[in-house]
């Protein structure tokens, strides 16, 4: 604990930090709330930032002090109240940024302010998932017209044709002899792939552009107040340039599967549309100030794209060797895939009803 106090205090702070305790269950960084010694000091969130999935960590702060100065200036000029309850303030340490690397422990910190009387939720029903839509669809508006050029936090991260070319190696080097036992599966997969590239193509020929998304749409990445109503999105280190299927198709591949991600009972393994009907009602109506036409008529498509970039993504490790994905079991990444594989079918089979919701909830 001495040594998290050492690090809290090369932060520019309100107050003396008293206690520090884990704060959430996040699988990416470790988090911490600090509270401070006076009744009129805030509390703040301490987070080690995984820096080996996030490289280039002062890249990643300076596309989220981009992002955060930016909503806090729409909202401003919306005339929106206590802002500092509507999006994230990060703290400079005393030479002058949102982060500090400590070079005993080799790792990089960061330190924003905790928003009171706050909480995330877990469960997914169609309640929360509008809730979720909207939020999301609100904040691609809200950073419609940024003007600084951000970058890739995780190059490639939602590029089809990378993906694709990264199964198509590891299928090439078959590294740990798998490939035999999944040639059906991977078919299945190429099969599918000009299609899926649909994205890529559309952006090259000039008609779909890219968006400032948060390319990580869960439930628990929005805070709430005890009136149950959306404070702002939380989470903010996948915020890059993409495509808005990033948003949406991400958010349904996890909420919408009445399955688990790595179901070894495919009968389980279905897409719910209710939970479409809600986050689309949601989402239409948050974005709907930049939305263009293109990107409204392929929303079914991203329903499908992104269970099966998973797959794809499963499949190569499993090929791989598993390097990438923790597995609980040899075969862990093959299951995931076939899971996927399963979601897909069913978001395949429902993507004339989907277009029928788009068109009625457009008009309402």
């Amino acid at each position: 604990m001495d040594r998290l106090t050492h690090i809290v205090n090369q932060f520019v702070l309100e107050g003396t930090p008293e206690r520090i305790t884990p704060l959430g269950n996040g699988l990416i960084n470790d988090t911490y709330r600090v509270e401070s010694a006076e009744p009129t000091a805030p509390d703040y969130v301490l987070q080690r930032i995984n820096h080996a999935i996030f490289r280039d960590v002062p890249q990643l702060q300076r596309n989220i002090e981009s992002v955060t100065r930016h909503i806090r200036h729409k909202l401003e000029q919306q005339g929106v109240e206590n802002l500092d309850s509507r999006v994230l303030r990060f703290l400079p340490t005393h030479q002058g940024v949102t982060y500090w690397y400590d070079s005993e422990q080799e790792s990089y910190w960061r330190l924003s302010l905790l928003i009171p009387r706050s909480h995330t939720v877990e469960t997914v029903n169609a309640v929360y998932s509008e809730c979720a839509g909207e939020a999301f669809g609100n904040f691609q508006t809200l950073l419609a017209d940024l003007p600084d050029q951000l970058a890739e936090t995780i190059p490639h991260f939602h590029d089809m044709e990378y993906r694709l070319q990264q199964l198509r190696d590891s299928v090439d080097a078959d590294r740990v002899h798998r490939l035999q036992g999944v040639r059906p599966l991977v078919e299945e997969l190429m099969g599918r792939a000009e299609a899926m590239c649909l994205a890529e193509r559309l952006h090259r020929e000039g008609r779909l552009p890219k968006r400032i998304c948060h390319c990580d749409t869960k439930v628990n990445n929005m805070l709430f107040d005890d009136e149950g109503r959306v404070l702002c999105v939380i989470d903010l280190d996948t915020v890059m340039p993409s495509y808005v299927f990033s948003d949406f198709g991400d958010f349904l591949r996890t909420a919408a599967n009445r399955g688990r991600e790595d179901d070894p009972c495919l009968e389980a393994v279905s897409f719910d549309m209710d939970i479409f009907r809600a986050f689309t009602r949601g989402y239409l109506r948050g974005a709907a100030p930049f939305l263009l036409p293109v990107e409204r008529e392929h929303l079914p498509y991203a329903a499908a794209l992104f269970p099966y970039m998973q797959a794809v993504r499963f499949l190569t490790d499993y090929l791989a060797g598993d390097t990438y994905y923790k597995t609980a079991y040899p075969e862990h990444n093959l299951v995931r895939t076939r899971a996927q594989l399963q979601l897909l079918r069913s978001v395949e089979q429902r993507q004339e009803e989907m277009k029928a919701i788009i068109e009625e909830e457009s008009e309402s």
